[in-house]
């Protein structure tokens, strides 16, 4: 869960938006869709006859339709590489490639950004068609376009205030730092009062939530830098579920959506975002499943946590020395991290050699840390017989010292919610009071009821 700035949301797409958004688009809805449909026509986007885009029976806004019974397998439809929208085919590709050395940034995205804000605000650009289904993107409902005081009632002890406090912090030096002096040098392109931070941050979001990242070559080295992010039009239609149906393939020629599971007529086509927990599909993307449809649902327990936890059973001097000393050889050992977290998922801890190795080095005794740091091999450290998976059938039969620890460290992130799982549970199981909530306060339950139940399943678990 490492969090550059807007997207971890590594290799895939997302789409959700708020059905809120629904409401204010429908008026000039059909017309854009039209154009836009009319517009792929023109560039060779290919639309299967089986399947159509349409607003009706999707779980939010725009979604793809199988009109008639699909086989695993079949394409949903083809999208030629001249039809993307990225740095290499906008109309600026070659002023881009040419300053590209002034436009780099921490989360790589400047170069899509600046397209983005010309393509987009020019009336002959050749995605017009496009972004007319974005009218404004006025429609995004990222937590970073909510009130502070609403994002800090609703989104406490999610993780989320800390993440959208980073993006707002990145984009603001982003713009001031890159993306203003670069407007001021291209006059003639650019006109600061029209490609504003307000936009910027739009577009930010709009990559964020319906970009995709093209997956590097399977032979490339870890250390090889991420493909750019790129705009894939009629791939970003579709919604994300965890328990998707399609997928998106990339040959050199083009981007096939494909059917990996049969699909009745009628049904939703559902692509991935990649592997998101609920916390992270608000963030990035705007929406959440409705709980518990996220199989790959997650909570996070910060590792600094693990370490206040620690230091708050010390009794001595002597005894909090040791953990501090403990923790900073964790931090060498490359297992924890100021900014890190241990993730819990719905059936095992998915950080399980972390976890583990810093339950096993903040254990011991001075006598036991003594002697495991004279041992040479402790930079390639694991479990007994190498196994540190810790699966939740695993969890209660750790050390008693290691379950306390894990139990302080649980309780302690629990308390940074500020609301009651008891009160949550009634109203998620009261159709009618979950009713009246905003499509904001819906979504923000979900998160936290998520989280707290499988943090709360850990608690028992560690008490057993």
């Amino acid at each position: 869960h490492a969090h550059l700035l807007p997207g971890g949301g590594g290799q895939r797409r997302v789409s959700g938006m708020a059905s809120a958004a629904k409401r204010v688009r429908r008026e000039s809805g059909t017309d854009a869709l039209a154009a836009f449909l009319e517009w792929c026509d023109r560039v060779g986007l290919v639309l299967s006859p089986k399947v159509c885009v349409s607003r009706e029976g999707t779980v939010a806004d725009y979604g793809l339709i199988a009109r008639e019974d699909l086989q695993t397998g079949e394409v949903l439809f083809t999208v030629p590489r001249a039809a993307l929208l990225s740095q290499y085919t906008s109309s600026l590709s070659s002023l881009l490639e040419k300053e590209q050395d002034s436009l780099k940034s921490q989360s790589g995205w400047v170069p899509l950004l600046i397209s983005l804000l010309h393509e987009s605000t020019i009336s002959h650009s050749h995605w017009g068609a496009y972004f007319s289904l974005w009218p404004d993107f006025s429609g995004l409902d990222h937590p970073m376009f909510w009130g502070e005081e609403e994002r800090r009632r609703l989104l406490q002890g999610t993780g989320i205030l800390e993440a959208v406090d980073k993006d707002l912090a990145n984009i603001q030096m982003e713009y001031s730092s890159i993306i203003l002096p670069f407007l001021k040098a291209h006059p003639e392109v650019f006109n600061p009062k029209v490609h504003t931070l307000e936009l910027y941050k739009k577009l930010v979001a709009f990559v964020m939530a319906y970009s995709f990242q093209e997956p590097l070559e399977e032979d490339v080295e870890d250390e090889e830098e991420p493909n750019p992010p790129m705009m894939v039009p009629m791939a970003d239609l579709l919604n994300h579920v965890a328990n998707h149906n399609a997928n998106l393939e990339y040959s050199p020629e083009c981007l096939k959506m494909v059917a990996i599971w049969p699909i009745c007529k009628g049904q939703e086509v559902f692509n991935t975002y990649g592997q998101m927990a609920s916390w992270q599909l608000l963030h990035m993307y705007g929406f959440a499943e409705p709980y518990p449809g996220n199989k790959d649902d997650a909570a996070d327990i910060q590792m600094l946590t693990l370490c206040t936890a620690a230091l708050q059973a010390t009794k001595t001097e002597a005894e909090k020395q040791l953990v501090l000393e403990q923790w900073d050889l964790l931090c060498q050992m490359e297992m924890v991290g100021e900014e890190g977290a241990f993730v819990i998922g719905l059936e095992k801890v998915l950080t399980g050699e972390e976890l583990f190795t810093a339950l096993k080095v903040l254990g011991m005794s001075a006598e036991e840390f003594k002697e495991f740091k004279e041992q040479e091999g402790w930079a390639d450290e694991t479990g007994e017989n190498g196994n540190t998976d810790l699966t939740f059938a695993v969890i209660p039969t750790l050390k008693a010292s290691w379950k306390k620890l894990l139990f302080d460290a649980t309780l302690l992130t629990l308390q940074a919610f500020s609301s009651d799982l008891k009160a949550e549970e009634e109203v998620l199981s009261d159709q009618q009071a979950f009713s009246k909530l905003s499509c904001r306060e819906q979504f923000a339950l979900q998160v936290r009821y998520g989280q707290k139940k499988i943090l709360h399943q850990l608690l028992e678990l560690v008490s057993s």
